[in-house]
Protein backbone atom coordinates (compact mmCIF):
# COMPACT_ATOMS: atom_id res chain seq x y z
CA UNK A 1 0.00 0.00 0.00
CA UNK A 2 2.52 2.15 0.90
CA UNK A 3 4.82 1.77 -2.59
CA UNK A 4 1.99 2.56 -4.78
CA UNK A 5 0.91 5.63 -2.43
CA UNK A 6 4.53 6.45 -3.12
CA UNK A 7 4.35 5.48 -6.52
CA UNK A 8 1.26 7.47 -7.26
CA UNK A 9 2.70 10.69 -5.81
CA UNK A 10 5.54 10.16 -8.10
CA UNK A 11 3.73 10.24 -10.85
CA UNK A 12 1.54 13.12 -10.03
CA UNK A 13 4.87 14.84 -8.77
CA UNK A 14 6.37 14.76 -12.38
CA UNK A 15 3.17 15.66 -14.23
CA UNK A 16 2.75 18.68 -12.79
CA UNK A 17 6.43 19.32 -13.35
CA UNK A 18 5.90 18.70 -16.88
CA UNK A 19 2.88 20.87 -16.78
CA UNK A 20 4.45 23.50 -15.44
CA UNK A 21 7.09 23.55 -18.43
CA UNK A 22 7.15 26.10 -20.96
CA UNK A 23 9.11 26.35 -23.95
CA UNK A 24 10.49 29.74 -24.28
CA UNK A 25 9.21 29.97 -28.04
CA UNK A 26 5.83 29.33 -26.45
CA UNK A 27 6.15 32.26 -24.58
CA UNK A 28 5.88 34.85 -27.55
CA UNK A 29 2.96 32.90 -28.60
CA UNK A 30 1.48 33.37 -25.46
CA UNK A 31 2.20 37.11 -25.23
CA UNK A 32 1.09 37.40 -28.67
CA UNK A 33 -2.22 35.92 -28.40
CA UNK A 34 -3.14 37.39 -25.20
CA UNK A 35 -2.36 40.75 -26.57
CA UNK A 36 -4.61 40.66 -30.00
CA UNK A 37 -7.44 38.89 -27.82
CA UNK A 38 -7.54 42.12 -25.23
CA UNK A 39 -6.55 44.64 -27.77
CA UNK A 40 -9.66 43.67 -29.96
CA UNK A 41 -12.34 43.98 -26.97
CA UNK A 42 -10.31 47.25 -25.72
CA UNK A 43 -10.03 48.66 -29.64
CA UNK A 44 -13.95 48.00 -30.09
CA UNK A 45 -14.69 49.50 -26.28
CA UNK A 46 -13.01 52.53 -27.18
CA UNK A 47 -13.90 53.17 -30.81
CA UNK A 48 -17.77 51.70 -30.25
CA UNK A 49 -18.90 52.01 -26.86
CA UNK A 50 -17.61 55.14 -24.98
CA UNK A 51 -20.70 55.86 -23.64
CA UNK A 52 -20.20 52.73 -21.39
CA UNK A 53 -16.54 53.59 -20.59
CA UNK A 54 -15.23 50.22 -19.21
CA UNK A 55 -18.07 47.95 -19.23
CA UNK A 56 -17.42 46.25 -22.02
CA UNK A 57 -13.99 44.98 -20.75
CA UNK A 58 -14.35 43.71 -17.74
CA UNK A 59 -11.20 42.37 -15.00
CA UNK A 60 -12.30 38.74 -15.70
CA UNK A 61 -11.37 38.58 -19.36
CA UNK A 62 -7.66 39.25 -18.18
CA UNK A 63 -7.98 35.92 -15.68
CA UNK A 64 -9.24 34.42 -18.87
CA UNK A 65 -6.68 35.18 -21.04
CA UNK A 66 -4.13 33.78 -18.78
CA UNK A 67 -5.52 30.67 -19.11
CA UNK A 68 -6.53 30.28 -22.65
CA UNK A 69 -3.23 31.71 -24.04
CA UNK A 70 -0.68 30.63 -21.19
CA UNK A 71 -1.92 27.22 -19.97
CA UNK A 72 -4.06 26.15 -23.32
CA UNK A 73 -3.77 22.13 -22.06
CA UNK A 74 -5.59 23.02 -18.97
CA UNK A 75 -9.10 21.30 -18.90
CA UNK A 76 -10.63 25.19 -17.36
CA UNK A 77 -8.89 26.29 -20.63
CA UNK A 78 -11.04 24.62 -23.38
CA UNK A 79 -13.69 26.15 -24.78
CA UNK A 80 -16.95 24.82 -23.43
CA UNK A 81 -15.25 26.08 -19.76
CA UNK A 82 -14.11 29.19 -21.23
CA UNK A 83 -17.56 30.82 -22.87
CA UNK A 84 -19.87 28.87 -20.55
CA UNK A 85 -18.31 29.22 -17.40
CA UNK A 86 -18.20 33.18 -17.99
CA UNK A 87 -21.96 33.20 -19.53
CA UNK A 88 -23.48 30.97 -15.95
CA UNK A 89 -21.46 32.72 -13.54
CA UNK A 90 -23.07 36.24 -15.16
CA UNK A 91 -26.19 34.73 -15.20
CA UNK A 92 -26.02 33.68 -11.48
CA UNK A 93 -24.66 37.32 -10.97
CA UNK A 94 -27.62 39.06 -13.16
CA UNK A 95 -29.94 37.09 -10.98
CA UNK A 96 -28.33 37.60 -7.16
CA UNK A 97 -28.26 40.87 -7.83
CA UNK A 98 -31.93 41.32 -9.31
CA UNK A 99 -33.83 39.14 -6.38
CA UNK A 100 -31.68 39.89 -3.84
CA UNK A 101 -31.27 43.51 -1.74
CA UNK A 102 -28.29 45.39 -2.63
CA UNK A 103 -26.44 44.36 0.64
CA UNK A 104 -22.95 43.60 -0.82
CA UNK A 105 -21.73 41.18 2.16
CA UNK A 106 -24.60 38.79 1.15
CA UNK A 107 -24.92 39.38 -2.57
CA UNK A 108 -21.14 39.18 -3.41
CA UNK A 109 -20.41 35.74 -1.46
CA UNK A 110 -23.66 34.19 -2.48
CA UNK A 111 -23.05 34.80 -6.36
CA UNK A 112 -19.16 34.02 -6.63
CA UNK A 113 -20.65 30.44 -4.55
CA UNK A 114 -23.36 29.95 -6.39
CA UNK A 115 -21.51 30.66 -10.29
CA UNK A 116 -19.04 27.69 -8.66
CA UNK A 117 -21.91 25.16 -8.23
CA UNK A 118 -23.66 26.01 -11.55
CA UNK A 119 -20.62 25.73 -12.97
CA UNK A 120 -19.77 21.93 -11.70
CA UNK A 121 -23.06 21.29 -12.50
CA UNK A 122 -22.87 22.45 -15.81
CA UNK A 123 -19.45 21.09 -16.28
CA UNK A 124 -17.88 24.89 -17.46
CA UNK A 125 -16.08 25.50 -14.34
CA UNK A 126 -13.80 28.55 -15.20
CA UNK A 127 -12.00 29.98 -12.41
CA UNK A 128 -12.25 33.59 -13.83
CA UNK A 129 -16.04 32.70 -13.53
CA UNK A 130 -15.97 33.79 -10.55
CA UNK A 131 -14.82 36.90 -10.96
CA UNK A 132 -17.69 37.74 -14.22
CA UNK A 133 -20.54 36.58 -11.07
CA UNK A 134 -18.85 39.19 -8.49
CA UNK A 135 -18.59 41.86 -11.00
CA UNK A 136 -22.35 41.47 -11.75
CA UNK A 137 -23.34 42.20 -8.28
CA UNK A 138 -20.56 44.53 -7.03
CA UNK A 139 -20.10 46.66 -9.79
CA UNK A 140 -22.54 49.79 -9.30
CA UNK A 141 -25.13 50.83 -11.50
CA UNK A 142 -23.17 50.99 -14.70
CA UNK A 143 -23.35 46.28 -14.66
CA UNK A 144 -26.77 46.45 -12.69
CA UNK A 145 -28.41 48.56 -15.60
CA UNK A 146 -27.28 46.70 -18.31
CA UNK A 147 -29.54 43.38 -16.62
CA UNK A 148 -29.52 40.69 -18.22
CA UNK A 149 -28.27 42.30 -21.16
CA UNK A 150 -24.71 42.21 -19.28
CA UNK A 151 -24.61 38.12 -20.07
CA UNK A 152 -24.57 39.04 -24.07
CA UNK A 153 -22.50 41.98 -23.95
CA UNK A 154 -19.96 42.36 -22.70
CA UNK A 155 -19.87 38.84 -21.20
CA UNK A 156 -20.35 36.31 -23.97
CA UNK A 157 -19.40 38.53 -26.49
CA UNK A 158 -16.23 39.13 -24.86
CA UNK A 159 -15.28 35.90 -24.36
CA UNK A 160 -16.00 34.10 -28.04
CA UNK A 161 -13.60 37.00 -29.13
CA UNK A 162 -11.37 35.34 -26.38
CA UNK A 163 -12.16 32.00 -27.69
CA UNK A 164 -11.44 33.18 -31.43
CA UNK A 165 -8.22 34.63 -30.36
CA UNK A 166 -6.93 31.43 -29.07
CA UNK A 167 -8.39 29.21 -31.80
CA UNK A 168 -5.85 31.11 -34.71
CA UNK A 169 -2.76 31.87 -32.25
CA UNK A 170 -2.81 28.28 -30.28
CA UNK A 171 -2.75 26.02 -33.30
CA UNK A 172 -0.15 28.54 -35.10
CA UNK A 173 2.96 25.66 -34.32
CA UNK A 174 3.36 22.54 -34.33
CA UNK A 175 3.57 22.20 -30.37
CA UNK A 176 0.24 24.29 -29.38
CA UNK A 177 -3.10 22.56 -30.47
CA UNK A 178 -6.50 24.31 -28.55
CA UNK A 179 -8.77 23.13 -28.01
CA UNK A 180 -7.42 19.90 -26.35
CA UNK A 181 -9.44 16.90 -25.73
CA UNK A 182 -7.17 15.74 -22.82
CA UNK A 183 -4.44 17.43 -20.53
CA UNK A 184 -1.09 15.64 -20.00
CA UNK A 185 -2.00 14.94 -16.53
CA UNK A 186 -5.45 12.96 -17.73
CA UNK A 187 -3.10 11.42 -19.92
CA UNK A 188 -0.97 9.97 -17.52
CA UNK A 189 -3.70 9.39 -15.05
CA UNK A 190 -5.32 6.84 -17.84
CA UNK A 191 -2.25 5.21 -19.02
CA UNK A 192 -1.80 3.78 -15.12
CA UNK A 193 -4.82 3.12 -14.64
CA UNK A 194 -4.93 1.36 -17.83
CA UNK A 195 -1.68 -0.35 -16.65
CA UNK A 196 -2.60 -1.20 -13.70
CA UNK A 197 -5.95 -3.27 -15.35
CA UNK A 198 -3.28 -5.19 -17.32
CA UNK A 199 -1.70 -6.05 -14.27
CA UNK A 200 -4.63 -7.32 -12.20
CA UNK A 201 -5.51 -10.00 -15.52
CA UNK A 202 -2.18 -11.32 -15.77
Amino acid sequence: MKKQIYRQLRVYRYVFYRETLVDPREHFWSFIGAFVGIFIIAFIQSQHLPILENVFLIGSFGASSVLVYGAIQSPLAQPRSLVGGHVVSAFVGVTIARLLPDIIWLTAPLAVASSIVFMQITRTLHPPGGATALIAVASGTKISSLGYGYIVSPVLSGTLILLCTALVFNNITAKRHYPVRYSRLRRSRRRHLKAKRLGKRY
